[in-house]
């Protein structure tokens, strides 16, 4: 007996495992529509749409502006996973499918009773009030079509709307709209906004310098083209913005393939269709600032959306006098395709080229490691000198004109301690040159930074200014506008700061002054942080306790607003009777509330504490009769 009921089980697991392997591709038909199935959607979003830092990576059901759709599964199957949270998906339902398959469901106003109960008893066991927990295989089945939830507005969202996934069985996010949802129509092509032209190499140019220059595409007949003429030299790559429209909405969306051909026949092509959730962060690589798409190889890039993807995918190079006409294929989810058309022309390196007014003071910018210096023209020569150690190296202007000069210098040939310009000596703010994909560590009497083999999306050439007073010091660590995949860990030496080390913290600040929460750790006149964004970190000193605002506290439930100065709410918790009473959370309405398990009803006193990221505690006491 115990022989069968083992070959059963292995059985089971192979043709789980078979299923899994195998569930790679979205079944036309398999899944029916989370939202009123057979009748008409609108979607807010969609897969592969650029959003700020990252894919978008499900579709965002319309609801109207209100609370409460009935949201239905798509298929048979089970619950995976179940979260109530206040931030990311908010209340959020995974359910895991015969084929392998798994479907989220995001941004839940509720689920429905028989999931809420058993929700609430596991968050009561492990006393927390926001909880994930991941069910048995079948201990919560669920049927095609059966209510599940009901739509709302929890998490990050900014607006009642279902956000619905379709997961491959490696969990790799994949395009719901493969599923062939007859709810949504879509006849409407891809629209081009821009085209960028980037430099790719050192003696790169477009229109004669080292830049990046974007042009606005023109209507033509069905199609788009660029009308102006493009001189390029060396090596360039094309970056896009566009968008895409479904029928019957306004919304900018997003569509997964872009196709690029030249005269002789189609050169590459890069198709989103799959987003897998280990390299999220990549996207900050895939793209130009969020919103262009670069159509060019990196060999950073964990996304394998290339066809071919091999370094010289998307470098262009035109000789002198000669033309090459470029087709870009923009297609989105229902095939509906639109063309871009432009034309580069080869032309020679030149070294006298009209850039305008020459700056008063070195104007510095980096691209992908090329560092690039303009400066005023003078009459004391032109020969630049870069000290790399002990060496100095002499260059001449990459191009210049009567008014300003502008060099070039890779740092992969060595980080300069000063340049001497001719005019004015130039101290950069480089402090060393960090790999990828390895770990390392740099020191210094003010500033240790150390980056893990996966802190890095590519070769880092780290830029660092101090500034401020001793007492109100200000660090600053590359642009806001450039990218870590994750935490890079930072030592900061701020031994002149005489205020209270134990409510005082690292504060990332924004150009509007808005100080964001970020910690660390106090060690002998030095600060320990990590982050994974770059921007301008200061110190911030938080005494102050958060407010706790009662809206009602009776028998039927306890209703408060909490809210705090600066570092921001880190944790609250609920005793009545004490007893530990569950409190749900709303961050978008600073608001937080109980819930008892089958609405029992409270009694006796009551202590709620409520603790800021800065470890300062409020507290409420009362007692319900």
């Amino acid at each position: 007996m115990k022989s069968n009921k083992l070959s059963i089980l292995l059985f089971l697991f192979g043709l789980l495992l078979f299923s899994e392997i195998s569930a790679q591709e979205i079944e036309k038909g398999y899944f029916r529509s989370p939202v009123k199935p057979g009748g008409r959607n609108y979607l807010s979003g969609n897969f592969s749409e650029l959003r700020p830092n990252h894919f978008h990576t499900g579709l965002d059901y319309k609801f109207g502006g209100v609370e409460g759709e009935p949201i239905y599964a798509a298929a048979d199957g089970w619950v995976h996973r179940i979260k109530i949270s206040s931030f990311g998906y908010g209340n959020v339902i995974y359910l895991k499918h015969p084929n392998g398959n798994i479907t989220l469901y995001g941004h839940l106003r509720n689920f429905v009773p028989r999931l809420h109960d058993w929700m609430i008893q596991k968050m009561y066991e492990a006393e927390q009030n926001e909880l994930e927990v991941m069910p048995g295989v079948g201990e919560l089945p669920v049927k095609k079509g059966e209510l599940i939830a009901y739509g709302g507005n929890t998490g990050s969202s900014g607006g009642p709307h279902l956000h619905f996934e379709i997961r491959d069985s490696l969990d790799r996010a994949m395009d719901p709209l493969k599923a062939g949802f007859p709810e949504i129509l879509d006849n409407i092509p891809p629209t081009p906004q821009k085209i960028a032209i980037v430099p790719l190499e050192l003696d790169s140019r477009v229109n004669g310098k080292f830049q990046r220059i974007e042009l606005t595409p023109v209507l033509s007949g069905s199609s788009y083209r660029i009308p102006e003429t493009i001189r390029v030299s060396g090596k360039v790559g094309l970056e896009i913005q566009s968008y895409d429209k479904l029928d019957g909405a306004e919304n900018q969306n997003g569509f997964p393939k872009f196709e690029v051909s030249d005269e002789n026949g189609p050169l590459f092509s890069l198709v989103v269709n799959r987003v897998d959730f280990n390299f999220t962060r990549h996207f900050l690589l895939h793209t130009h600032q969020n919103r262009f798409t670069r159509l060019y190889h990196q060999p950073d890039l964990k996304f394998d959306f290339f066809t071919p993807n091999t370094p010289g995918t998307g470098a262009f190079q035109v000789e002198s006098g000669q033309k090459k006409n470029i087709q870009l294929r923009l297609t989105d989810a229902y095939n509906n395709a639109r063309l871009v058309n432009l034309t580069l022309t080869g032309v020679d390196l030149d070294s006298t080229i009209t850039d305008g007014a020459g700056p008063v003071s070195p104007q510095v910018t980096y691209y992908k490691g090329i560092m690039k210096i303009k400066v005023k023209q003078g009459d004391k020569g032109g020969l630049a000198q870069f000290f790399i150690g002990s060496q100095a190296y002499e260059i001449m202007p990459a191009y210049q004109d009567s008014q300003s000069r502008t060099y070039l210098w890779d740092l992969r040939f060595g980080i300069p301690s000063k340049i001497d310009l001719c005019t004015e000596i130039y101290y950069p703010d480089l402090i060393g040159h960090f790999p990828v994909g390895k770990e390392h560590l740099h020191a210094t009497e003010k500033l240790t930074i150390k980056t893990e083999a996966n802190s890095l999306l590519e070769d880092l050439y780290l830029r660092v200014s101090n500034s401020g007073t001793a007492s109100a010091p200000v660090l600053k660590l590359q642009e806001t506008t450039e990218y870590l995949w994750n935490p890079i860990e930072v030592l900061w030496n701020v031994s002149g700061f005489t205020g209270d080390q134990t409510k005082t913290h690292v504060y990332q600040r924004a150009a509007n002054g808005a100080r964001s929460f970020v910690g660390g750790t106090w060690e002998n006149g030095q600060i320990r942080f990590k982050t994974r964004n770059f921007g301008s970190f200061v110190l911030a000193e938080d005494n102050v306790k958060p407010t706790i605002t009662p809206i009602r506290v009776n028998a039927q439930g306890m209703r408060f607003t909490i809210k705090d100065n600066l570092s921001g709410i880190r944790s609250f918790e609920a005793w009545v009777d004490g007893k530990w009473v569950l409190l749900r959370y709303e961050h978008k309405q600073a608001v937080i509330w109980s819930e008892t398990k089958a609405k029992q009803p409270l009694k006796g006193a009551v202590l709620l504490k409520v603790t800021d990221m800065a470890g300062n505690v409020a507290e409420y006491r009362t007692t319900i009769s």
